[in-house]
């Protein structure tokens, strides 16, 4: 029972056999996919998505880049965060590796974006890129729950998220060979505290680097987390999985 904790399934890299996905998931042994929205046209897809398959949720957001369009406008996903298979608010957060948004508009969105959570009682689903300190700083001034997606930071990184009471959700990067400084935090992050997720179509793990990602193989981001921990794939399937379950309520 694997958790795939971060895709997007609206994405039009899979126009081509969207519907094959959840069946191909499955016989890979991944029963619970979040899927996330980056905009609110994308956020209302996600939902469509959610209620059509079993075993598929919505999260709901604005990325960051587009933060110059939205400033800290989320009105259109104030009704989408009534919708019953809504488990979080994002993704949100801070990109500072292609600023595509100013900073400022990045802030007031990602601000909005934990108010939003707070009123709805959501997890926030959390995109951060060069930016962990800012991050901090704004999560200490508004306290939130939930995950930071597809860590990319140091052990100095985890260990104050961890703090903070976030989970970490692990990426197909961890399986890359030039990853050894995620690898080395990763390995110090209590299990019950981690996810795994694949953020197809993108970042998609060996053996597979190359092609586009899909949630079957998040199996391959699983086995290189468990190897690093030094516990079967079945047992950090199953810890991984009740850390999403009770983080999202599923």
């Amino acid at each position: 029972m694997l958790t795939d904790s971060h895709a997007h399934l609206d994405d039009p890299a899979f126009d081509t056999d969207r519907e094959q996905l959840v069946p191909r998931a499955r016989a890979a042994g991944v029963t619970q996919i979040i899927t996330v929205g980056t905009d609110v046209e994308g956020s209302k897809r996600a939902c469509d998505l959610a209620a059509a398959n079993d075993g598929v949720w919505a999260s709901i957001g604005c990325h960051p880049h587009e933060a110059d369009k939205y400033m800290d406008d989320l009105s259109g996903l104030r009704d989408l965060a009534k919708r019953p298979k809504v488990v979080a608010i994002g993704e949100t957060g801070l990109d500072y590796a292609k600023k595509f948004s100013s900073i400022d508009n990045q802030k007031k969105l990602f601000r909005a974006h934990l108010k939003l959570a707070g009123e709805a009682g959501l997890p926030v689903v959390i995109h951060c890129r060069d930016a962990h300190d800012d991050v901090r700083a704004i999560l200490r001034e508004q306290p939130a729950r939930g995950v930071i997606h597809c860590f990319s930071g140091n052990a100095r990184d985890a260990a104050a998220y961890l703090e903070l009471g976030f989970v970490l959700s692990i990426a197909g990067p961890v399986t890359f060979s030039n990853a050894n400084g995620l690898r080395a935090a990763v390995k110090d992050v209590p299990k019950d505290r981690l996810l795994v997720e694949t953020d197809c179509p993108y970042l998609t793990p060996v053996p597979h680097r190359g092609k586009r990602n899909e949630p079957a193989y998040v199996r391959h981001t699983a086995e290189a987390v468990a190897a690093l921990l030094g516990v079967s794939l079945e047992a950090f399937a199953e810890t991984t999985s009740t850390t999403a379950r009770e983080l999202f309520r599923l």
